[in-house]
């Protein structure tokens, strides 16, 4: 088909013109880097230091300690391993749990996020 033949047809084609050779292709990558900038800045920046807070506090731990799981349970570190800690919930039952499931100390804030992405 010729283009007067699909012009009679109703359709239309647009032809764009060739760009101007005079604009320097870093300026169109300015949008792109203040994109990123803006990410990491807002959303990476502030998850690296909650991160290594939480990190930090999982460290801290010790024997003795009065904690809260995430899961909402209280009790108190009896023994701690590398990957887990053992907890005394109550006289004589103890468990044992991993040490990213220790949200904080008891009458504090929690220091682990939440699962459900709430801080």
């Amino acid at each position: 088909m010729t283009l007067t033949a699909l012009a009679e047809q109703g359709l239309v084609l647009a032809m764009a013109a060739p760009a101007e050779s005079g604009a320097n292709p870093w300026v169109q990558l300015i949008p792109f880097a203040l994109v990123l900038a803006i990410f990491y800045f807002l959303i990476l920046l502030p998850m690296q230091r909650k991160q290594k807070k939480v990190q930090q506090f999982i460290e801290a731990l010790k024997v003795g300690d009065r904690v809260v799981t995430t899961s909402g349970i209280y009790g108190q570190i009896t023994r701690i391993s590398d990957k887990d800690v053992q907890i005394e919930i109550a006289d004589k039952v103890r468990i044992k749990i991993s040490k990213a499931a220790v949200g904080g100390y008891q009458g504090q804030d929690p220091v682990a996020p939440d699962v459900a992405g709430q801080s």
